[in-house]
């Protein structure tokens, strides 16, 4: 307590290791020159121009204001302290036992900062005036106010998350850590909260080890959103560039800035008669005025059936040569106006003539957009934006970080290393994980993505090479207009199906890919593009930069892959004790197998009293087969000898290590098994094949033959997978 005295007695305002610092230098930040730079004694720390910052990091989360802390003691703590985050080298700083080797991220220390800014305020509250009052029980006591969520009457009405405990639990080590780089008030130097646990402790946070907890994209939302965005992005992307730079020349040419109008003069009369009579001879429309513009006027006395009322006279005004239409101008244009509302009419100036397309349904021809108004054509253009960060996303799989990291001029141009072959990338940033800066790096995409980013850098606003694509956004927004859009009448109209409710963020669309291109061959993404080409590509990625980012992807894939097939030949084998057996070619040599596996799990056969029971030990048993299952649309294939593979050998590539899935005939080859999954697949290919068969006429004989072979075969397979599932059963019985 002597030493605290002392050390108050002499505190000066000013910081005994970091007085004068220059902010940004002792962290290492660059800026350009000429920049104001922060020094430590700045009550707001200004980061926004800090050179390779990543576009995602919020302007707000760039500016440290230490004015909320109203103590100026604290608030001189506070600024040790994430001085001190910021440069651990420091030589101050380097020798504390606790403290973090390496610099912490801009954005956790603006998170450090608004955890320390509730913490003093908290104290403030509890009559708490320094820090060395601090003990384990008012940590605990902060621990639990910080763990709970309440309502406007101090009801608990929920728990906050683990990472919200982990902060509060952190900023509080965090003070006893680096308590000897305080100058005007440390907490006790012998206190040690919860027994010198970690936050993450503190906040029982997951090891890490469980399960993704980010959620994929339920089907029933995935499939209309990415039908919907690839629709708009392909079918309307083209006709949304010329409205965007319809809009574009509209606002040059009569925006109330533009150069030269005139406030009036005696001849306005005479120009604006001239202008209507324009309009008349071309049989144009006169333009149409906003509704809530026409809700100002009807709240200002005109009658809603004065014909005038619909008119935008500003618009007519402007192309007149006039900055506005003045009131007083009324009497003298009231008759030419109307004669011309009477002959031309009167609609909106967008779109007027849109180009026909064929509609998401395929049931007919229509233009792609009724006549807008310009805030309607604004947002329309917003719409086509956001269905390419869709496509971007859900196909893929970058970061939001990396979206934002894209600029104009992105595209590689395209490479054709086999004739009928090609190949696109795709330039950007991975931030997460790297330096300051980020690093640069290269997506292998196809070609839906890379013709979508091709309408974003047309519809940019100043799409000059370097500038940023799309920059910092706001995804949940974006995605809720595109969503409020497809399910109005405009996206009904235009046969796209609606989207349900559901939560969809970037986070569960780059999940949803990883899981689709583990778990489905054919599902839900191979509605509206082959998946086999968003594997190929993604593959590709991952072999041409080993390590970057869409390595880690495939990380996740393989992940997910083996948890797959793990659980697939699990319940396979499940099938196999119930009497379910496997049919086609490999079915004896799958049978067999688990023939094996079921005898070591009777207990009667035994030699040991130890027994493999449970799940996880069945598992164990299965692993090797798991390890060599491929899935086909219509198959299993069991990769156990590559000299076996039928594929293999139709593609002359008897020694590779993978199936050729896509050349797969499991109808012959001897290590591919049908199941009764795979029962809908044939049962459908037969009923076509039948119906195709029966179109045909009576000279086709070739073709008639053809079929009729390839009919037989899926009968055959549909009637060898039904009796597969019954012969056990019988001959239990």
């Amino acid at each position: 307590m002597t030493t605290a005295l002392a050390t108050a007695a002499a505190f000066d305002g000013r910081s005994a290791i970091f007085a004068g610092a220059d902010v940004c230098r002792e962290a290492g930040f660059l800026l350009p020159e000429g920049t104001q730079r922060p020094l430590f004694e700045d009550d707001t720390w200004d980061f926004t121009d800090v050179v390779g910052l990543p576009v995602q990091l919020a302007l707000c989360t760039r500016r440290f204001n230490f004015t909320a802390i109203t103590d100026t003691r604290w608030r001189l703590v506070a600024k040790e302290l994430v001085l001190a985050l910021f440069a651990p080298r420091h030589p101050a700083v380097a020798p504390l036992p606790r403290a973090h080797r390496t610099a912490l991220h801009l954005r956790s220390c603006a998170g450090r900062l608004d955890e320390l800014t509730r913490l003093f305020a908290w104290l403030d509250k509890q009559a708490i005036g320094s820090l060395q009052q601090i003990s384990t029980q008012i940590c605990e006591a902060y621990m639990a106010h910080r763990r709970y969520v309440l309502d406007e009457n101090g009801t608990v009405v929920g728990e906050q998350s683990p990472a919200t405990r982990r902060a509060a639990a952190q900023v509080v080590v965090d003070l006893v850590n680096y308590g000897d780089l305080f100058t005007a008030d440390r907490v006790p130097g012998a206190l040690r909260p919860w027994g010198g646990a970690t936050a993450s402790a503190v906040a029982e946070m997951p090891s890490g080890r469980t399960e993704n907890k980010t959620p994929p994209v339920e089907d029933s939302v995935l499939q209309p959103l990415l039908a919907a965005a690839l629709y708009v992005v392909s079918a309307l992307g083209p006709h949304a560039v010329k409205l965007d730079r319809e809009v574009r020349e509209n606002d040059s040419s009569i925006s109330c800035k533009t150069a030269g109008l005139r406030h009036g003069g005696p001849d306005f009369a005479d120009e604006i008669v001239k202008l209507l009579a324009e309009y008349t001879r071309t049989c144009t429309p006169l333009p149409m005025l906003a509704e809530n513009y026409a809700d100002d006027r009807r709240a200002d006395g005109w009658s809603a059936d004065d014909p005038l009322l619909p008119v935008a006279t500003g618009v007519l005004a402007r192309q007149a040569g006039f900055s506005q239409f003045w009131s007083r101008w009324f009497p003298a244009l009231r008759g030419p106006l109307e004669s011309a509302v009477a002959s031309v009419g009167v609609e909106k100036m967008f779109a007027r003539q849109a180009s026909e397309v064929t509609t998401a349904d395929g049931a007919s021809s229509l233009s792609w957009t009724l006549p807008l108004h310009r805030f309607q054509a604004v947002a329309l253009v917003g719409i086509v934006r956001t269905a390419v960060i869709i496509v971007l996303a859900a196909v893929s799989g970058m970061r939001a970080s990396e979206l934002m990291e894209l600029r104009v001029g992105c595209r590689r141009p395209p490479e054709e290393s086999v004739p009928g072959l090609t190949r696109y990338r795709v330039a950007s940033k991975v931030v997460k994980g790297q330096p300051l800066g980020g690093t640069d790096d290269e997506w292998v995409v196809i070609e839906p993505v890379y013709h979508a980013i091709s309408f974003a850098e047309q519809l940019h606003d100043d799409p000059h090479d370097g500038s940023l694509l799309f920059g910092r956004f706001a995804f949940g927004v974006r995605y809720k207009w595109f969503k409020n859009w497809v399910n109005s009448e405009a996206g009904q109209r235009l046969g796209l199906a609606p989207i349900p409710n559901g939560p969809v963020n970037l986070r569960m669309l780059r999940r949803t890919l990883a899981l689709e291109l583990a778990y489905r061959p054919g599902g839900v993404l191979a509605s509206k593009i082959h998946l086999k080409h968003v594997v190929v590509a993604t593959t590709e990625g991952y072999a041409s930069r080993p390590g970057g980012a869409q390595a880690e992807l495939l990380a996740e894939v393989n992940k997910h892959e083996s948890d797959r097939n793990l659980n697939l030949v699990l319940a396979e084998f499940r099938n196999y004790q119930q009497g379910i057996l496997p049919a086609g070619p490999g079915a004896r040599s799958l049978t067999e197998f688990f023939a094996s596996i079921d005898e070591k799990l009777d207990p009667a056969a035994a030699l040991a009293p130890k027994t493999q029971r449970s799940d996880r030990d069945v598992l164990n048993l299965l692993t090797k087969r798991a390890k060599v299952l491929h899935l086909g649309p219509a198959n299993y294939c069991w990769f156990t000898d590559p000299s076996r593979a039928l594929c293999l050998k139709l593609a002359g590539t008897p020694t590779a290590d993978r199936p050729l899935v896509g050349m797969c005939d499991s109808a012959r080859c001897p290590q591919a098994t049908h199941h009764p999954c795979h029962r809908p697949v044939w049962a459908e290919h037969a009923d076509r094949t039948e119906t195709f068969i029966g179109q045909l006429g009576t000279t086709r004989k070739t073709e008639r033959t053809r079929l009729q072979a390839d009919y037989d075969r899926a009968l055959r397979v549909v009637t060898e997978i039904d009796a597969a599932r019954t012969t056990m059963n019988e001959d239990s019985a």
